[in-house]
């Protein structure tokens, strides 16, 4: 038996029948969710019934609640409303007013479920710093975007764009750099994704091993790239003095590696290939040893014949008023000499010393004599005075002309003289000399021939 002064009133009690109690519709007891703003609402804020009092009882007797007065209009004023039950309510009131709740949990619930599968966890190596983050992106160009990670068309994506995204999956991208690099003295530019020399080295398939690099083979390789000049280990074979030398070398020029050969290139000495010329494997090389001088030539320019007409000249009879003269060239030759063979002079440098004289020669359109006659009545002995003097054994100073006009030997044979002109009588020598006029004219006389008319 309770002994508490306050009892919570049972509805189940002593007094009630378990099979008349009212039967409550499912969830009508306190809702643990409801927001703030409701609890006001549900609750009706009606003064609460009094409790009913306890009556006394002896010792060992069962005491007994007694009713509280209701109010009646005697006692003055209307009975005081008691406070609706809870589980008096109508079910379909609470559902209307459950239903919304219900369906936000329901959201909620579906969409955190939807996040999580959309979550994926990812590993992205950028150049090599690599990092772990969580992503939406559907593939590796969304991912790539979305990380704000550009590439290029010489970068390298592993695996391609395009690719789909699972959580777990590992996305790597390499930049591309440019490298400048002259292999074997062969100049191109390639694109490599390695990040040192020797990285790239290997990705471009170069053999180093015995190579001249122009730089560390650790170095690394900024984005802006670098460049590189490798010269792989060749065979050279030197052919110099009468000797053979084969030698392995990474020289630059050909004439670095006849000097690592032990030959000295010296003054003129060239090899058979330019000497500033990248070597190739298994390249023969031949030095020639070169000397030169230099050689003066002069030469004759011929001289020019000039014609004119002479009317105091027989016809078919030519006089030089004027002999010509040749003019002088020289002519600077270059002269080379290798390993003991001369070369075909070269011409460097021809200058004229001297300009050449033209010829002059007088034709004669003057009707011939029909006579030796005819000449008798020229003026021979004016000739003879103008032309020697008028002695008979004059000579001139070179011995080459005599007599009174003056014959030369051949002249004087050619007439039908015998012996040397100056050795004949005057009266011989002017008799040819008549016949000399009647086949040339004056012409054998070309300063002292006007004297005939004088």
């Amino acid at each position: 038996m309770s002994t508490s002064p306050y009892e919570t009133y049972d509805p189940y009690g002593p007094d009630a029948s378990v099979h008349t109690a009212e039967t409550l519709p499912y969830g009508i007891h306190e809702d643990t969710y409801r927001p703030a703003y409701e609890a006001e609402a549900y609750f009706v804020t009606e003064p609460a019934p009094p409790l009913p009092r306890r009556t006394a009882s002896a010792p060992g007797t069962v005491a007994h609640e007694t009713p509280a007065p209701e109010a009646s209009e005697e006692s003055g004023g209307p009975a005081p409303r008691r406070r609706k039950a809870r589980y008096g309510e109508r079910p379909d009131s609470t559902v209307r007013r459950l239903l919304p709740q219900a369906l936000v949990v329901a959201f909620l619930a579906g969409g955190t479920t939807a996040f999580v599968a959309n979550d994926k966890a990812v590993e992205l190596s950028v150049d090599g710093r690599q990092r772990s983050l969580h992503t939406f992106a559907d593939d590796v160009s969304e991912l790539l975007a979305e990380e704000g990670v550009r590439v290029g068309t010489h970068d390298m994506i592993a695996p391609a764009r395009g690719t789909a995204l699972a959580s777990g999956d590992a996305v790597a991208v390499r930049y591309g750099r440019p490298v400048r690099l002259t292999l074997d003295g062969r100049r191109r530019e390639v694109w490599t994704t390695a990040r040192t020399v020797e990285g790239a080295l290997d990705e471009l398939g170069v053999r180093a091993e015995g190579a001249y690099l122009s730089t560390s083979r650790s170095r690394p390789i900024g984005r802006a790239g670098l460049a590189l000049d490798v010269r792989t280990e060749r065979a050279v074979t030197v052919l110099a003095d009468g000797r053979t030398r084969t030698i392995r070398t990474n020289a630059a020029t050909v004439r670095e590696a006849v000097e690592e050969a032990g030959i000295t290139l010296r003054g003129q000495d060239t090899t058979s290939v330019p000497p500033d010329s990248f070597p190739r494997d298994g390249q023969t090389v031949t030095v020639l040893r070169v000397s030169s001088t230099r050689e003066i030539h002069e030469e004759q320019i011929p001289f020019a014949v000039e014609r004119t007409s002479d009317p105091t000249v027989f016809q078919g009879t030519e006089v030089v008023a004027r002999p010509g003269q040749p003019g002088l060239r020289r002519t600077t030759y270059y002269v080379r000499t290798v390993n003991g063979v001369r070369q075909k002079p070269r011409p460097e440098r021809s200058e004229v010393v001297r300009e050449p004289r033209a010829q002059v020669i007088k034709v004669g359109t003057k009707p011939r004599p029909p006579s030796v006659r005819d000449a008798d009545r020229l003026n021979w002995r004016a000739l003879a005075a103008c032309e020697s003097g008028g002695r008979p054994d004059a000579v001139d100073p070179s011995g080459t002309y005599g007599g009174l006009y003056q014959f030369d030997t051949r002249t004087w044979q050619s007439l039908g003289g015998k012996g040397r002109p100056q050795d004949a009588s005057a009266e011989e020598q002017t008799s040819r000399a008549k016949k000399l006029y009647i086949r040339r004219g004056a012409s054998p006389w070309p300063h002292c021939g006007t004297r005939l008319r004088g």
